[in-house]
């Protein structure tokens, strides 16, 4: 029997931190991998020269393994630290339950700032063989290190946080609202994996479509390097100058360039990656 098909844990059974630990591992590698290729398009669009530039069709999976290495310990930190803090959020904050939105925007805040520690280097290393900047992993690290130090596997990172907790206040209370109101609806106290998984299709959706120019500016940002010439070494620009120059020589579109792609990759995304979280959570709390 899948875990889907069992009968959803009581309300407020929270999870182990093994349990989440595995929980959110499974749910990280099963989305990246599944839907590496929209991830690719989705990148290359937003790459300062467009699709075309970057290699088109070609090469889709390039990358896939820098996200596979990150997946399961960078979502495993998110939902960790998620749980975590949810459940411990009304003792910091009197007066607050796990099930308000402040609650899951403190939650899903802190459990981003965690998982970005694992998630930025292996993302940075992803985006630039996506691009076609390199065409392995160690060739990518070697010339990481060569070029900008181990700081150069934190580009992007402030960018990725400022980024990530938008988009986690948005989709996490919507989610959780969601779930909710699903209950409700069918009279039971909580949903099971697959209506968590439509739910957090629906919310993911959302939120990538609000936060696409964030997510144009961090890819640019990550796919910037500096540069080596004999006389100089020029840093990319942080992320208010990064943000006008789009505006400024590419014009404001530019800003959503890749909706739909992000919007279809989230949103699948999210259906596989939470439904698959509460699903082993479900499995793993019955154990």
């Amino acid at each position: 029997m899948a875990a889907s098909d069992l009968a959803p844990p009581p309300v407020g059974l929270t999870p182990t931190f093994t349990q989440a630990l595995l929980a959110g591992g499974a749910a990280g590698t099963a989305v990246d991998t599944a839907l590496f290729p929209l991830d690719t398009i989705k990148t290359r669009l937003q790459a300062k020269g467009g699709f075309w530039a970057h290699g088109g069709f070609k090469g889709i999976y390039r990358g896939l393994s820098s996200a596979v290495i990150g997946s399961a310990p960078g979502a495993a930190a998110f939902f960790v630290t998620y749980e975590a803090i949810k459940e411990r959020a009304g003792i910091w904050l009197p007066g607050l339950k796990s099930t308000d939105a402040a609650v899951h925007m403190l939650a899903a805040s802190g459990g981003e700032v965690a998982a970005c520690f694992v998630r930025v280097p292996t993302e940075v290393i992803k985006q630039r063989m996506q691009t076609g900047q390199y065409q392995s992993v160690v060739q990518a690290v070697r010339s990481i290190l060569a070029v900008d130090g181990l700081g150069g596997f934190y580009r992007g990172y402030a960018m990725t946080i400022f980024r990530e907790i938008p988009f986690t206040c948005i989709q996490f209370p919507l989610y959780e609202r969601l779930k909710q109101i699903w209950a409700q609806k069918t009279n039971r106290q909580s949903v099971n994996a697959g209506e968590a998984a439509l739910c957090g299709s629906v919310s993911g959706g959302i939120a990538a479509a609000l936060t696409t120019p964030l997510d144009v500016v961090k890819t640019r940002i990550m796919l910037g390097t500096k540069s080596i010439t004999p006389t100089t070494q020029t840093i990319s620009p942080g992320i208010l100058p990064t943000f006008t120059s789009i505006i400024r020589e590419e014009g404001a579109g530019r800003l959503f360039a890749g909706v739909g792609p992000r919007v279809m990759w989230i949103s699948i995304g999210g259906s596989i990656f939470l439904g698959v979280y509460e699903g082993a959570k479900d499995f793993l709390v019955r154990v």
